[in-house]
């Protein structure tokens, strides 16, 4: 089973280390929204890519079409993230930011593209969490620029084998709650064997020195 690649307290150092990137992302969501946020604990498990919409869709009761944007990371330990969210959220999101993103057109307040949108979210989550796993395990990541896997398609469609090279995936599961509105977005950190068994050696390395 893929799980074992990583030790109980392998996952629950990782886990650590991804609450504190995905606070970093919930403080500038904060002040991007001017709204409280609550962020959940982030849940680790590692799975293989065929497996990870089940294992995501189980985690989350995610059932309805979601917008997904891939990103590419590199150094040692490589491979892509992958944002996914809901996209009837997304459009809840876009009301919230409407006022931050939106201009007047020839009179008219048009809303934001939810192609921007959903790069913009992705790249907050992106950067805080993937960035502060791999500094914490002494790598510095250098991304690629985003792109858009799809808006509103089945999960199952995210994770095509026939279009994902990687054959391993590091799910952290995240929730954020935006005060009175919802919003959730998961972060899958897709990579191969030989990457998370330098994620699982880099982790040895810091729990040792801790």
């Amino acid at each position: 089973m893929p799980d074992s690649v990583l030790s109980e307290i392998q996952r629950d150092a990782l886990q650590e280390i991804a609450n504190m990137g995905m606070g970093q992302a919930a403080t500038r969501l904060s002040g991007l929204l001017n709204a409280f946020i609550e962020l959940s604990v982030p849940r680790v498990r590692v799975v293989r890519v065929d497996e990870a919409a089940d294992t995501l869709r189980e985690m989350t009761g995610i059932d309805d079409m979601v917008t997904a944007v891939r990103q590419g990371f590199r150094s040692e330990i490589k491979g892509e993230a992958l944002v996914i969210c809901r996209s009837t959220e997304i459009a809840d999101l876009g009301v919230l930011l409407q006022d931050s993103y939106a201009q007047p057109v020839d009179g008219n307040d048009d809303m934001i593209e939810v192609e921007e949108l959903v790069f913009d979210v992705a790249n907050l989550i992106t950067g805080a969490c993937v960035s502060s796993i791999l500094e914490h395990l002494g790598r510095m990541p250098v991304f690629s620029p985003p792109d858009l896997l799809g808006d509103r398609i089945p999960l199952d469609d995210v994770f095509r084998t026939d279009t994902l090279v990687w054959d391993m995936a590091l799910l952290i599961e995240v929730n954020f709650t935006l005060e009175d509105e919802r919003f959730r977005a998961h972060l899958v950190m897709l990579m191969d064997e030989e990457s998370i068994r330098n994620v699982s050696r880099a982790l040895d390395t810091l729990l040792h020195d801790i």
